[in-house]
């Protein structure tokens, strides 16, 4: 069962490499690689728009190399096909927040009694410097 993506991203522009495991599981884990390493190419991806591939770069952060290659690790079954099933939902997910555009920022300004606050607060800080403060006498 494949995941919906939010595009259609066709099955060539995905890469899978299985590698084994580490941590605990015995036998199994030295022998099997159960482990899957999805390779999705951001950058040459024709399946989607240009504000989406940058935000997508922009969330993956350090799972993206340098090429613009997106490297998702899933390791947490035993079995080689629920951990695709797995880096393909995250993929799928990680598209799905970045098709989402951000909501615009709309400026705002301090109240007037945060602004009284503020000046009010400063003032306290600096009579308690002022206080703290040498006095030299002059004769």
């Amino acid at each position: 069962m494949q995941p919906s993506l939010p595009f259609a991203i066709g099955e060539d522009e995905i890469a899978f490499d299985f590698i084994r495991a580490a941590g605990p599981g015995g036998q199994n884990v030295n022998k099997v690689a159960s482990a899957v390493q999805l390779r999705f190419d951001v950058r040459a991806s024709p399946s989607l728009p240009e504000e989406v591939k940058a935000r997508l770069i922009r969330l993956a952060g350090r799972r993206v190399t340098g090429e613009g290659v997106l490297i998702i690790e899933a390791k947490r079954y035993r079995s080689q096909e629920q951990n695709r099933a797995e880096a393909l939902r995250r993929l799928s997910v990680l598209i799905q927040r970045a098709a989402q555009p951000p909501r615009p920022r709309r400026p705002t300004r301090p109240s007037a009694a945060a602004r009284a606050r503020r000046l009010e607060a400063k003032k306290r800080r600096s009579a308690v410097k002022r206080l703290r403060q040498t006095k030299i006498n002059e004769e």
